[in-house]
């Protein structure tokens, strides 16, 4: 017999500073800590307990939902804890929640670890930025805290499509209109085309999932339209190659053609957890667009973007090896770490070791 309802578990997982909380038949009650599993709690929950505890958390029409479809996106407010961003699933026939904190305000660029860089993208008037990384990687933070950095500077139309929507923007100078998928809309790639004929000036899409989307990204993008969306790509080159593997063979030329004129930039990141086991922090990678990017994209040269990131400082690029090292300059982050997420280690490596002998001379 479970000790506790669904609103309890998610207080001592923020209470203890976690970002998500996860409920599984056969195990404790489970929240990622610093980037770290951790239980909440010794208790085991069984099947029964996990149903109550995840329908509990839903709407008629959402139970409904999950039981036809077998999973279900979600967003659920708390009252005096926070707004929560769900899902459930059926695993081995059994229903399985995760549950992620979303801040009541939304970070600032600078507070999430980024540079001049991307905020410089945020005063693009069109074309495609993409933030990149996996799953809990903080992309939807940085997609929405450029959004609302947008909508603060400039007076502009903005419409999101969300699925769901977690932070709840301020409008600032900007007009700005939120869409859910699954309640003010039935898919992206239909409400993007509804975008279109609203006077929009910014898209936020908050993710490209298929070929439609990203189709109708990639036109919008082009006709004069600012987007800014999400991939789940590692890095910069895999982002190019997973939207030209997207369409058809055939097609892939041309896709390569306009993705090269209409491209802006790429932020991909990662969150690492602090060496000191105090929370975590951000590494990145950032491409910006110039002659030599846009002709290696037309002419799907990917294998050369990360050479071009490497010596795009002047253009305000870095690569994720770049990013890394500063970290470990600072103690950030562990060898170790910076290990598991480089391109190439021996530029890590020999960085390191080279700030070992000067640190070591400094004494």
């Amino acid at each position: 017999m479970r000790q506790y309802d669904l609103i309890e578990y998610l207080a001592m997982a923020m209470q203890a500073g976690a970002s998500d909380l996860h409920l599984s038949p056969g195990a404790a009650p489970t929240m990622r800590l610093h980037g770290k599993m951790t239980p909440v709690t010794e208790e085991i929950l069984d099947s029964v307990d996990v149903r109550e505890l995840v329908l509990g958390g839903l709407k008629d029409a959402q139970r409904a939902k999950l039981e036809q479809e077998w999973e279900l996106d979600f967003a659920i407010e708390v009252e005096n804890l926070g707004r929560f961003r769900g899902n459930a699933c059926f695993c081995m026939g059994r229903i399985e929640g995760n549950f992620r904190y979303i801040p009541d305000a939304i970070p600032e660029l600078t507070q999430l670890g980024h540079g001049p860089t991307v905020e410089k993208l945020c005063h693009m008037r069109d074309g495609l930025i993409l933030i990149t990384g996996v799953s809990n990687s903080g992309k939807t933070t940085t997609l929405c805290s450029m959004t609302q950095q947008i909508a603060a500077e400039r007076s502009c139309n903005i419409v999101t499509i969300e699925d769901p929507i977690e932070f709840v923007f301020k409008h600032g100078q900007s007009l700005i209109r939120q869409r859910q998928v699954g309640f003010d809309t039935h898919e992206f790639a239909r409400a993007m085309k509804s975008a279109l004929r609203q006077d929009v000036n910014v898209i936020t899409v908050s993710e490209l999932r298929d070929l439609e989307t990203m189709r109708t990204a990639l036109t919008a993008a082009e006709t004069g339209h600012l987007v800014i969306s999400t991939l789940h790509t590692t890095d910069v080159p895999a982002t190019i190659t997973r939207i030209l593997d997207s369409y058809p063979k055939e097609q892939q030329e041309y896709v390569a053609a306009q993705l090269s004129h209409c491209l802006r930039g790429i932020v991909c990141q990662h969150l690492i957890r602090r060496a000191d086991g105090e929370g975590r922090v951000m590494a990145s990678e950032v491409m910006t667009i110039n002659n030599a990017v846009m002709s290696c994209i037309r002419d799907q040269r990917i294998q050369q973007l990360a050479s071009l990131i490497q010596i795009g400082g002047r253009d305000g690029m870095h690569t994720i090896d770049d990013s890394l090292l500063h970290l470990l300059t600072y103690d950030f982050i562990t060898l170790e770490d910076a290990k598991a997420h480089c391109r190439d280690y021996s530029f890590i490596k020999m960085g390191y070791e080279k700030l070992q002998r000067e640190r070591g001379g400094q004494r």
